[in-house]
């Protein structure tokens, strides 16, 4: 098998390729490191030189410090570089002109986590708004998505509930390495758009088969265990349950205070799945757990609840879970479920659940008499997703089309 190389460690084997750049500014974060650990921005000043003359950053900020939604950062100047850094998570979230003037490429190097949610792809996406608007190219550092590039979960995105986390017709869990993934907005952008591919990447691989550690992509993404379960658990950001933020154990930790008992709590999660008393979902261990968040929903409260343990990452199926997860708590909380209320990620006015989810009937189906895990709307769309995502993939898929 050869060894697994990034977009920016091939962009250090082969420099030249970025001949044709021009001046440039870099759009990465802490995670964009070599396997080594040296940072993007070390990499890009050393083989640009004077040619770099910006470097931005996403959500929670290019040291990758905020942490939590729309906690915006400053732009800052760096006195090591002598250049700016732009944060497009600030009053703007698309670069403005005049961060990109006398700049030809936009280069862009993040770590996605393979979920829609994650804002980052919205960012990718208002990097080729921005550079379609002023004739910039940009250039992607491809990285690998972490949960494999063939499994498929949620409901693709319903155009009438797009936002800041949701702004193209994807499904939850997705499959796009981060190339792909601006691959499939470029067709309806336009942008002049480059990708440098990974090398050695096979799109069955997970994160433990590339032999790198895991950095923090976000302060609440802190290990690859919950980034194996985002694409489900991130759900509960809709709710008024806990996705265990404050706590050191962020997306693994569920729970509130109005679960009476943890045990009951994952019973009703099994018979919502079809699971027989004592089995788990698959390729995870739900353990009764009781945790108080030190931030966040529930601060300074007992909460009751679960610790996901993450067993077999190849197996993990979080979406169909979290979806059994919220519907046990609305089921067991005597009345004192609630959904979270906006804003939520910009939009001001729309139910936070109805983003995530990506369909403005979500509250209902969770609430509905007939709510069922089998109901074709929590997977309304992957089909053709699958099917339209042929189109722009980099990588083939050897198992066949995506599942």
């Amino acid at each position: 098998m050869p060894s697994f190389r990034s977009g920016l460690e091939a962009w250090i084997g082969n420099p030249r390729i970025a001949d044709p750049w021009g001046n440039c500014a870099l759009l990465c974060n802490q995670a964009s490191v070599t396997s080594d650990f040296e940072p993007a921005w070390k990499v890009a000043h050393r083989l640009l030189g004077t040619r770099l003359k910006a470097l931005l950053g996403p959500q929670h900020g290019f040291y990758g410090t905020a942490q939590d939604n729309m906690i915006e950062t400053r732009h800052v100047h760096d006195e090591h570089l002598k250049i700016p850094i732009y944060s497009l998570y600030s009053e703007t979230r698309e670069p403005t002109p005049e961060m990109l003037e006398g700049i030809d490429t936009l280069i862009v190097d993040l770590q996605i986590v393979g979920c829609r949610i994650y804002t980052w792809k919205a960012t990718i996406a208002a990097c080729l708004r921005a550079a379609a608007k002023s004739g910039k190219r940009v250039v992607i550092l491809d990285r690998p998505n972490p949960v494999g590039g063939e499994v498929l979960e949620g409901r693709v995105l319903d155009m009438d509930a797009s936002s800041f986390v949701g702004e193209f017709p994807i499904p939850m869990r997705h499959g796009l390495t981060a190339g792909e993934a601006a691959r499939f907005f470029n067709r309806k952008i336009k942008a002049n758009l480059d990708v440098v591919a990974l090398e050695g990447w096979r799109p069955q691989m997970l994160w433990a088969d590339l032999n790198r550690p895991w950095v923090l992509t976000s302060p609440n993404l802190p290990t690859i265990d919950p980034v194996h379960v985002y694409p489900g658990l991130v759900i509960l950001e809709g709710t008024n349950i806990s996705e265990g933020r404050g706590t050191g154990l962020p997306f693994q930790f569920t729970g509130a205070p109005y679960i009476n008992r943890s045990s009951d709590l994952i019973e009703r999660v099994r018979q919502l799945l079809g699971l027989k008393t004592g089995q788990h979902p698959p390729g995870i261990f739900l353990r009764e757990a009781s945790f108080e968040p030190t931030s966040g929903k529930w601060m300074k409260k007992v909460c009751y609840g679960l610790q996901v343990h993450v067993v077999d990452p190849s197996k993990v199926r979080s979406f169909d879970f979290a979806v059994a997860l919220v519907r046990a708590c609305i089921e067991l909380s005597d009345g004192a479920f609630a959904w979270k209320d906006p804003p939520y990620e910009y939009d001001l006015v729309t139910l936070p659940m109805k983003l995530i989810i990506g369909s403005q009937q979500a509250d209902q189906k969770f609430m509905g008499q007939d709510f069922s895990i089998e109901d074709p709307f929590w997977h309304e769309g992957l089909a053709d997703f699958a099917q339209e995502a042929q189109e722009i993939l980099i990588y083939e898929r050897e198992h066949g089309p995506m599942a």
